[in-house]
C-alpha cells in the first residue's frame, strides 16, 4: 500500500566539525532544525557527537540523547556505521588507506581491526534498539572489488569465495540485529562488494536471505554506473529500508566514460551534486517509493563537488519537503461513483 515518506532529514557526517555549532550533537541538531529538518542520521563512530560504547550499555544515556534531539526539534532517523562496516571486510590492497578509519591500537593488524569493526557494528544494533530505532545503515566492506574489471582473467571461484567470506562475516552480525529487533541497511555503493543489484543478490544468497539484511537506497551511485535506478526500486522495494537523497550527473564525452580517467571530482564525467543540481529524477523516485509503501525517512546527504555544504544544507530541506507526497485516502474519481449493487453489476455484465 502507498505510504507517506518521512522527512526532511539530514545525514550529519559531512557537517560535523571542530567549531560550533558543528562540534556537538546539540549544536548540530539545533542547526538542522533551524534549516527545516525534522530528522538527523547520526554517524555512530564520531565521538564528538555520540558515544557508541556507552549507548550500547546504558538506556539512560540513550534516553538522554533522544531527549536532546527531541528538545532541538528533530528525531534520530538511523545510526550510521558506514566506516565501521567498511572495515568488516578489507582487501589487503586497501589496508593502509582504511587503517585511518580505525583506532591507532589496531593499525597494521587487519585481524584486530576486523574484530573491532564487528564489535562496533553490533553495538550499533543494541544502541538502535535502546533508541527505539527500527533500522541502522552501513557499508558491506569489500574483498573482491580490486578484481572488478575481468582482466587479467579471474580464476574460477574467486568471486564466489569472496562473497562466501562476506557471508561468514556478516551472518553473525545480522543474527545479532535479529536478536535486537533492528534491520541493517547496506548502502549499495561502488568500492563495496555490494554495488548493484546483481551483487546485492549474491550477498543476500551468502547470508541465507537473512530477513534483517536490507538496502540503503542512494540513486547517485546508480547514475554513475548507468543503472536504471527506478527499475531498481521496482525490483528490490521489499528490501529498501533507508533512503539517501543525493544527486549526481554523468556526462561522458570522447575523453572520459564511467571510469573517469583518475580525474579529480570536478573534472570527472561522473560526479556527485547537491539535490536538484544533477540528473536524478527525484519526483519519479519519491513517487515510486511512495507507491511501494516506503514509510521511512528521506535523508539528505551532501557530497557535492561544487556547492558548499552550507548552501547544500540550506537548500536540502525545502527540496525534500517539496517532493514528499501526502498519500491520498480516496480515488480522484470517487465523486462519480455510486453504491455497490451486485444485482446491478450482474445485469451490466449480461448475467441476469
Amino acid at each position: 500500500m502507498p505510504a507517506t515518506i518521512k522527512g526532511p532529514a539530514i545525514f550529519l557526517a559531512q557537517f560535523a566539525g571542530d567549531e560550533a555549532p558543528f562540534d556537538t550533537l546539540p549544536g548540530l541538531c539545533g542547526w538542522a532544525a533551524d534549516l527545516g529538518y525534522k530528522g538527523v542520521q547520526i554517524p555512530a563512530g564520531d565521538a564528538r557527537l555520540f558515544d557508541l560504547d556507552r549507548a550500547a550499555e546504558s538506556q539512560d544515556y540513550c534516553d538522554e540523547i533522544a531527549g536532546l534531539c527531541a528538545g532541538a526539534g528533530v528525531e534520530i532517523t538511523e545510526l550510521s556505521t558506514h566506516l565501521e562496516g567498511q572495515l568488516v571486510a578489507v582487501h589487503p590492497a586497501y589496508d593502509a588507506l582504511f587503517d585511518g578509519f580505525a583506532p591507532a591500537a589496531v593499525h597494521g593488524d587487519p585481524a584486530a581491526r576486523t574484530d573491532w569493526a564487528v564489535g562496533q557494528v553490533k553495538k550499533a544494533a543494541t544502541a538502535s534498539r535502546r533508541l527505539g530505532l527500527k533500522t541502522a545503515v552501513t557499508f558491506s566492506g569489500s574483498l573482491a572489488f580490486p578484481y572488478l574489471y575481468p582482466w587479467p582473467q579471474r580464476p574460477e571461484g574467486l568471486i564466489e569465495e569472496a562473497f562466501a567470506e562476506l557471508g561468514r562475516r556478516w551472518r553473525p552480525i545480522l543474527d545479532h540485529y535479529e536478536a535486537e529487533g533492528v534491520d541493517l541497511a547496506y548502502e549499495i555503493h561502488p568500492g563495496e562488494d555490494i554495488f548493484d543489484g546483481a551483487t546485492w543478490e549474491m550477498f543476500l544468497d551468502a547470508v541465507g536471505g537473512h530477513a534483517r539484511a536490507k538496502i540503503l537506497y542512494d540513486p547517485s551511485h546508480f547514475v554513475l554506473q548507468c543503472l536504471d535506478y527506478l527499475a531498481f526500486i521496482d525490483r528490490y522495494h521489499d528490501r529498501i529500508a533507508a533512503f539517501h537523497v543525493k544527486d549526481a550527473e554523468f556526462n561522458p564525452d570522447g575523453r572520459q566514460g564511467v571510469y573517469s580517467g583518475y580525474q579529480p571530482w570536478v573534472q570527472r564525467a561522473g560526479r556527485f551534486r547537491s539535490p536538484g543540481d544533477g540528473q536524478v529524477d527525484f519526483a519519479a523516485i519519491f513517487s515510486r517509493l511512495t507507491a511501494h509503501g516506503f514509510d521511512s525517512w528521506a535523508v539528505m546527504e551532501w557530497e557535492c563537488c561544487l556547492k558548499s555544504p552550507q548552501q547544500g544544507a540550506r537548500e536540502g530541506a525545502p527540496f525534500i519537503d517539496a517532493h514528499l507526497i501526502e498519500v491520498t485516502g480516496k480515488a480522484f474519481d470517487d465523486f462519480a461513483g455510486g453504491t455497490t449493487d451486485r444485482a446491478a453489476i450482474r445485469k451490466m455484465l449480461g448475467l441476469g
